[in-house]
């Protein structure tokens, strides 16, 4: 069988939580996916996300307590997609986000591969 063309794309991750975190990584890698970088702090993950070398990024919305939208922000000025993973629901996202794709916790590998392909497809 042939692999997708979407294998080893690498990937930002933004989770603060680590076993969660590290879950992610797991069902990225059985995806096939490289992870560039899983960070746990907006931060990290801003520094990344103006200077990383990836292709798109996957966004915990809730992280630590702040809220990861200047990180998307950055990211939408570079041109890079991006999905978010939430909790609460799409209502929860800006306004101006509403239309990005997103996870909802908790979510299965099958959902992940789906959302991944369709959103790495759609900026091909």
């Amino acid at each position: 069988m042939a692999e997708s063309p979407m294998a080893e794309t690498r990937l930002l991750v933004v989770e603060d939580e680590y076993l969660i975190r590290m879950l992610l990584e797991d069902m990225l890698a059985d995806l096939g996916y490289t992870v560039a970088a899983a960070v746990g702090s907006v931060a990290e993950a801003s520094e990344l996300a103006a200077t990383g070398d990836f292709k798109a990024a996957i966004l915990d919305v809730n992280v630590d307590g702040q809220e990861i939208f200047p990180v998307a922000d950055i990211l939408a000025q570079r041109g890079l997609p991006f999905v978010f993973v939430t909790g609460y629901g799409e209502g929860s996202l800006p306004p101006n986000y509403r239309n990005r794709p997103s996870l909802q916790k908790p979510f299965q590998t099958d959902r992940l591969k789906s959302t991944l392909e369709g959103l790495l497809a759609a900026t091909a």
